[in-house]
C-alpha cells in the first residue's frame, strides 16, 4: 500500500468513526495484523521444520538403499546430523533414568 492509499483510508475510517474511535480502531486493526503474522511466521517454520524432516527422512533411505557404504557428501552429512540426534536423546533419556533411579535409593 501507497502512501496515498493509506491517507484514503484514514480519511474515510476519520467519516465513518470519528475523531474519537479512531484511535481505537487503529490499535485494534494493528492487533489483529500483528497476531495474523505471527500465526503466518509460525506455520512457516512448522512447514519448514517438516520440509526438513522430510529431507533427513529421505536421505537416510537413499544411505540405507546404498547399505551406508560411499555416501554422497549431502546423505553423509543427514546421517551424522541424525547420529547426533539419536545420542542425544539416548543421553537424556540416561539422564533422565539415573536421576530416577537415584531419588527411588
Amino acid at each position: 500500500m501507497g502512501m496515498w492509499e493509506l491517507v484514503v483510508i484514514l480519511i474515510v475510517g476519520l467519516i465513518v468513526l470519528g475523531p474519537e474511535r479512531l484511535p481505537v480502531a487503529i490499535r485494534t486493526v494493528s492487533r489483529w495484523i500483528r497476531t495474523v503474522k505471527s500465526v503466518a511466521n509460525s506455520v512457516k517454520a512448522e512447514v519448514n521444520e517438516e520440509l526438513r524432516v522430510h529431507e533427513l527422512h529421505t536421505n537416510l533411505k537413499k544411505a540405507e538403499q546404498q547399505n551406508m557404504n560411499n555416501l554422497a557428501p549431502e546423505l553423509q552429512e543427514s546421517v551424522d546430523e541424525l547420529k547426533k540426534a539419536a545420542e542425544s536423546v539416548r543421553h537424556s533419556y540416561q539422564t533422565d533414568t539415573t536421576d530416577t533411579q537415584s531419588k527411588k535409593d
